[in-house]
């Protein structure tokens, strides 16, 4: 008796992912021209991380395109990212996580007499807490990376579905998030920088 042969359905392709697309927000409302010593900047520091937007900033038309056009839109904590995600979305709801906040910025302890501008107090603070792990009791740069590797599987859990997912937080951890994407696979498609307003675009590899 002849055998009788089903053929097997297909498998079903996976579904794609959408992209991630990390946005910086918009210029806060303290200005960076002054001259600070490194206590100064550490104060500096603390009303950075707690101040909102500049008034008046219009965010660039293809970051507005992004955000009309995406499945998930999130921000960081900090009320700079907040803001800038509802001048984005209007009335639309959209998540805060905690996850996404900046990493600290505590600077060196120069002398008292050594006044630097923001700008290059940033810098400092930035590679010393890099390469020298100096962190004054906050995040160490090793608990970021485990930070930003959460904040990564994060997105790409909202981004499984095949929506695109929006991020307005914060410069460097931007950065942060964005090794942890390539670690995982993920491809730089995109790429403003990290100025004010900028955004970087990820696609799956």
């Amino acid at each position: 008796m002849a055998s009788v042969l089903t053929a097997k359905s297909p498998k079903p392709a996976p579904l794609a992912h959408g992209a991630i697309v990390l946005a910086r927000h918009g210029e806060p409302a303290l200005s960076r021209k002054v001259r600070l010593s490194a206590a100064e900047y550490r104060e500096f520091w603390g009303r950075y991380e707690i101040m909102g937007l500049l008034p008046g900033q219009t965010p660039p038309d293809a970051l507005r395109n992004f955000v009309v056009e995406c499945g998930s839109l999130v921000s960081s904590t900090r009320l700079r990212a907040i803001e800038s995600a509802q001048t984005l979305a209007g009335e639309r709801p959209f998540e805060r996580h905690d996850l996404l906040i900046e990493a600290p910025l505590p600077p060196p302890n120069l002398p008292k007499w050594v006044k630097l501008s923001p700008k290059v107090w940033g810098f400092m603070a930035r590679f010393w807490w890099w390469f020298f792990d100096h962190h004054e009791g906050q995040e160490t740069r090793s608990e970021a990376e485990a930070r930003a590797d959460r904040a990564a599987a994060l997105l790409i859990g909202l981004a499984a579905g095949g929506e695109n997912v929006v991020v307005l937080a914060h410069g460097f951890f931007n950065y942060m998030i964005g090794r942890s994407l390539k670690k995982l696979g993920w491809r730089l498609v995109q790429s403003e920088g990290y100025k004010y307003w900028s955004m970087r675009r990820f696609e799956r590899g």
